[in-house]
C-alpha cells in the first residue's frame, strides 16, 4: 500500500547529466530528480510520519523528500532506481524500532568479567616497584 502511494504521489523532473552514455549525455535528459510530499502519502500513521520527517530531514525540502538518480544510461532505468530509493528511504525511516527487552547477564559472564578484572589487577600490581607504598 505504501509503495503504491509513493508511486502515485511522486513528481519527476529530468535534466542532462554526466556519467555513462558517451556523447549521448550531451543531448538527452537522463538524470531523474524524484520528489514526493510526505503529506500526500497514505498508509503512514502520525508517529511514522514524524519519525520519517526527523530521520530524513537532510533530504526534505518544502516537505518533499528528494532523490536524484543518474547512474544509468536511460531515463526509464534512472526513474525506476529513484522510485526504489524513495520507497526504501521512506519505509525504513518510518519503521518504528522494536522495543528493547532488558536482560540480565548470565552468571558465567559475570564470573568471566570478574576473572578478567582480577587478571588485569595482578598484571598492573606486578608493574609497581617494590619500594613504592600505594
Amino acid at each position: 500500500m505504501l509503495r503504491d502511494s509513493i508511486r502515485a504521489a511522486t513528481h519527476f523532473a529530468f535534466s542532462r547529466s554526466g556519467g555513462p552514455g558517451g556523447q549521448n549525455v550531451n543531448k538527452t535528459s537522463t538524470k531523474v530528480d524524484a520528489r514526493v510530499a510526505l503529506a500526500d502519502l497514505a498508509g503512514l500513521t502520525l508517529s511514522e510520519l514524524e519519525r520519517a520527517r526527523t530521520l530524513l530531514a537532510a533530504r526534505i525540502v518544502n516537505d518533499e523528500v528528494c532523490v536524484v538518480s543518474s547512474e544509468e544510461r536511460y531515463q526509464l532505468e534512472n526513474r525506476e532506481r529513484a522510485l526504489l530509493r524513495l520507497e526504501m528511504l521512506i519505509s525504513s525511516a518510518a519503521r518504528l524500532p522494536k522495543r528493547r527487552i532488558p536482560t540480565r547477564p548470565t552468571g558465567s559472564s559475570v564470573k568471566r568479567r570478574h576473572r578478567a578484572k582480577e587478571n588485569r589487577s595482578t598484571i598492573k600490581s606486578a608493574r609497581k616497584t617494590p619500594d613504592s607504598e600505594d
